[in-house]
């Protein structure tokens, strides 16, 4: 039964670009969407994703020239779900790795020992090392943020198109901390979404 209803969400969630303005999404249940969402796994767990979520008229007017070729989806939408990655996300080790002592996860000396390996490891890495982390831990994220949302009764659109350069100014953010990495719009489908063609197990699978 809880295949079936998974195999139903995953079929069921498309990429909507028009949404039912009417559709209003409440802080509460955003809240628990994105804590639903933030189950997804991370680098060494320390879960880099920072979300501005644009639900106010005024937020959506002020972001939309940033949007470029999806103003439909900021218009529309419930919410344009802004997600970046926090370059300086083991500034939060200590913090993550006591919860998992205090929750019973891991021993003192467990925590102390990673730590002590991963935070200056994670200091240590390049720009370009760092960026290329928190994009593949933010894409996670939000992947499995639509299927939350789809479970939720709503639909999304994730968005790659918009102004990378000044997303985080715009939002008041730190741009040369936090890198924008996706935008995903939600709400509920006024029109519906196409189907679109797959490509076969066999044409990307190979086994070694």
């Amino acid at each position: 039964m809880e295949k079936q209803w998974f195999d139903d969400v995953l079929r069921a969630r498309k990429s909507v670009k028009v949404y039912d303005p009417n559709v209003k999404i409440s802080h509460e249940e955003m809240d628990e969407m994105l804590g639903k969402a933030a189950l997804a796994p991370s680098s060494i767990n320390m879960q880099p994703w920072r979300v501005v979520v644009v639900d106010s008229e005024e937020g959506k007017e002020k972001v939309r020239p940033a949007m470029q070729f999806n103003t439909r989806q900021n218009d529309t939408s419930a919410a344009m779900v802004v997600i970046f990655g926090d370059l300086r996300n083991y500034e939060y080790g200590e913090q993550i790795y006591q919860g998992n002592v205090d929750k019973g996860y891991m021993p003192q000396e467990t925590k102390d020992d990673l730590l002590s390996k991963f935070l200056p490891f994670y200091k240590g890495l390049s720009l370009p090392q760092m960026t290329s982390i928190v994009n593949i831990d933010c894409s996670l994220f939000a992947m499995q943020f639509m299927l939350v949302a789809k479970a939720h009764g709503y639909d999304t659109n994730p968005i790659g198109g918009f102004d990378r350069e000044n997303i985080a100014s715009i939002l008041g953010l730190d741009p040369e901390r936090y890198v924008p990495v996706m935008v995903v719009a939600v709400g509920k489908a006024d029109q519906a979404a196409h189907h679109k063609y797959r490509l076969d197990v066999d044409a990307f699978r190979r086994y070694f």
